[in-house]
């Protein structure tokens, strides 16, 4: 449990270092709040620390009664039937027009960014940027999507400024979401 605090709090740190690019990832027009909600599968990205071994990696957002956002991160750890495990954040809507930009809360009181860079109009797909490009996350509502749709989304990260090599596959089994 201490390695897990000491990871999250080196992470956040991370997440607060100070870099300037040069035009922030322009977020989603509009994010319809309770329509995001309900479980995200992890499809590829730039993983966080904690997320390079994550095996059928789900996020779950739950909308709670104050306006903030419950989410759950759970995965199996190093491979498909490994360890499950299970990481709880919060986020907040700090821009209240659009709905996507939100801070994601692991360790009071840091807030890392959270960009809702583009969502399909269907809501079956997502990129979420952040302002350092420092990690990515393309995400859908079933574990498995076609590879020119993952294609589109690596491609339309790399516009936002973020590297191609350093976006990953997820490794997603196309098992249904599993309780952990």
């Amino acid at each position: 449990m201490k390695t897990l605090l000491l990871m999250l709090v080196a992470a956040a740190l991370t997440a607060c270092r100070s870099t300037s690019p040069v035009t922030s990832p322009t977020p989603t027009p509009q994010v319809d709040i309770p329509r995001y909600m309900g479980d995200w599968y992890v499809i590829g990205g730039i993983p966080t620390p904690l997320e390079k071994d994550a095996f059928n990696a789900i996020e779950n957002y739950a909308l709670e009664e104050n306006g903030t956002i419950k989410t759950t991160f759970t995965y199996r750890k190093g491979a498909f039937d490994g360890k499950p495990k299970k990481i709880e954040a919060r986020g907040f809507v700090k821009d209240d027009p659009s709905k996507s930009v939100w801070g994601m809360q692991f360790i009071w009181p840091i807030k890392s960014d959270y960009r809702i860079a583009w969502i399909s109009p269907d809501y079956s797909q997502v990129v979420v940027a952040r302002e350092k490009r420092d990690y990515l996350w393309i995400m859908a509502r079933s574990p498995v999507i076609a590879d020119a749709d993952y294609a589109k989304l690596k491609e339309f990260a790399v516009s936002l400024g973020y590297d191609a090599s350093q976006i990953k596959r997820s490794p997603q089994d196309g098992a249904p979401a599993r309780k952990h």
